[in-house]
């Protein structure tokens, strides 16, 4: 409002001054007058010039008169000092009230600004891991493996009866499809398998992992080779 009032210059004294140190002080309240003054320009631009009729003028000039203190009416102008204040005062505000009920129209007919969107992040809750007990096809103990499909991590707990000069091998098989090497067991009794990004897609609820005896190194084909040891499916 401060920066309305002074585009139109309806403030004077005290007033003024204030807001006139804010507009060399506050770069946003200098742009903000401005703005006003961008507004009443076009105004002004969009009202043609119109000279006020002879007697309106006479009938402004008896109404001051009649106002005027005792012994002040009928003076001359040039005799009386409050004539014309009176009069500049007069057509001041005369001018700024119709300008601020101009500006105030434009104001309650300028659409309303368009809602803010603010994206709000939605945490997707990880999936569960993944159980398997791999029962043994021969002699020994069920072999326990876990996936993790958020870090893609296989890890298997369980000793595998491997001979001298061979290695287990970890197979995913999900439903009819060929098997998919996961890795070489470095540990025959505990070990840690990072999945592949390519095959971490195929293993799911029901896919079976089978462990395998391979040569030193893995299988040389990329299929299983040797006996399968163990072998489970993979449950939520």
């Amino acid at each position: 409002m401060a920066a309305a009032e002074l585009a139109l210059g309806l403030l004077d004294g005290a007033e003024r001054d204030a807001a006139l140190h804010r507009l060399i002080r506050e770069p946003a309240f200098a742009g903000e007058v401005e703005r006003w003054r961008d507004w009443l320009a076009a105004l002004f631009a969009g009202w043609p010039a119109v000279a006020a009729p002879a007697e309106v003028a006479a009938r402004i000039e008896a109404s001051l008169d009649a106002r005027a203190p005792d012994g002040m009416a009928g003076v001359p102008a040039a005799a009386n000092d409050n004539g014309a204040r009176w009069r500049m005062l007069a057509l001041a505000t005369s001018i700024a009230a119709c300008l601020l009920l101009a500006v105030t129209t434009m104001l309650m007919l300028r659409p309303a600004p368009a809602p803010v969107r603010v994206p709000v992040a939605v945490r997707i809750p990880a999936a569960p891991p993944l159980i398997a007990a791999m029962a043994p096809t021969g002699k020994g103990t069920p072999v326990a493996a876990a996936y993790d499909p958020a870090s893609g991590v296989v890890r298997i707990a369980g000793a595998v009866d491997v001979p001298a000069g061979r290695s287990a091998e970890v197979w995913a098989i999900e439903g009819s499809a060929a098997p998919r090497s996961l890795g070489v067991m470095a540990d025959a009794t505990r070990a840690e398998m990072i999945v592949p990004a390519a095959l971490r897609g195929h293993i799911a609820d029901d896919t079976v992992l089978a462990i395998s005896i391979e040569p030193a190194g893995g299988s040389p084909t990329g299929l299983p080779t040797g006996p399968v040891v163990a072998a489970g499916k993979l449950k939520a």
